[in-house]
């Protein structure tokens, strides 16, 4: 496939440090799906905020991603800023706001990412009411679904269509709703609807049960990993550290030493882009060979680390690998 004007701007300039690992993890990235591997991508952080759908959307629609694992707040946020973005507030000078300004803005309903501010009103309560009914429906007839499932309902059902302020071929939840694609979304319940969803438990409204939990998430994991892992076997690109990557990276080692399924193959690709410290007992600021000693990655797993900001290197990844 002949590549595009930024591909070709990347592979012109960036060839040495962290530029010349970006470009390494591309083509890696690359090669991996040539020869008909899987590539499971976390997204840490606050992606969706960054509008990061502009280009992961695509990623999806043309099948370069087999399974997403994200927070609970990625998945939530690429649909508010589907719904509510002419309604987001910018801050440009966020790193002098003082404790008052921070004040007003909750005082006003805004809810700040370092410089976007989320509307509570349009984006929050906007998905709430319908998630209500969603999650209402299923509690009363004893139904059960994981939290990105709901999602899927909403959005496929057409509810939201009304309030669309965004081109939905940049919303990669509207993407992934389209494929079915896979996610897992550990730690749901300190998102916002998740927060949401404890509420109207407390209140006696629902059942906990109605909404599947994480442990069921890994093993829902275990058995799609187990027949995907054939072949080429599958990558793992993670954005960020945090649970969104801890989680379901583990699955190799679980299946291996408790289950011991020994012919499980370990991840096929390893690449992550993170500013973390390499220091610290950090985990998501540990170099890949470290999880050789823990059963994620192999002696020859390609393995890449790019030390940058993910809002950065993650789109020029993708544009790369789309051939942009």
């Amino acid at each position: 496939m002949s590549k595009g004007p930024i591909s070709q701007f990347v592979e012109k300039h960036y060839l040495h440090f962290n530029a010349a690992a970006l470009v390494d993890a591309a083509k890696g990235y690359e090669e991996h799906l040539l020869d008909n591997g899987k590539m499971m991508v976390t997204l840490a952080g606050a992606m969706s905020t960054a509008e990061l759908g502009k280009s992961l959307a695509e990623m999806i629609r043309q099948d370069k991603i087999h399974i997403i694992s994200c927070t609970g707040a990625n998945l939530e946020e690429d649909i508010m800023n589907l719904v509510a973005h002419n309604s987001y507030k910018r801050v440009p000078n966020y790193r002098d706001l003082s404790p008052q300004e921070e004040w007003d803005l909750l005082e006003n309903h805004y809810n700040r990412v370092t410089d976007t501010c989320i509307p509570e009103e349009e984006a929050f309560r906007r998905l709430q009411s319908h998630l209500f009914d969603i999650w209402n429906n299923a509690d009363s007839k004893g139904e059960r679904y994981f939290p990105h499932e709901f999602m899927y309902q909403m959005i496929n059902s057409g509810v939201l269509e009304q309030y669309y302020e965004i081109d939905p071929k940049d919303s990669w939840m509207v993407a992934a709703a389209e494929k079915n694609l896979p996610i897992v979304v550990p730690g749901w319940e300190d998102s916002t609807m998740g927060n949401i969803f404890a509420s109207y438990c407390i209140k006696g409204e629902f059942k906990a049960t109605t909404m599947k939990s994480g442990i069921e998430y890994m093993m829902w994991l275990a058995d799609w990993y187990k027949e995907n892992c054939a072949g080429k076997g599958i990558g793992f690109f993670q954005i960020g550290g945090g649970i969104a990557g801890d989680f379901p990276i583990c699955v190799v080692p679980m299946l291996y030493q408790d289950m011991e399924m020994h012919d499980v193959p370990f991840w096929a690709y390893f690449c992550q882009i993170s500013d973390s410290t390499t220091s610290y007992g950090s985990y998501s600021g540990a170099v890949p060979n470290e999880k050789i000693t823990w059963g994620k990655l192999d002696i020859t797993t390609p393995k890449f680390i790019v030390e940058s900001d993910a809002t950065i290197v993650a789109p020029l990844i993708f544009a790369y690998i789309l051939g942009w």
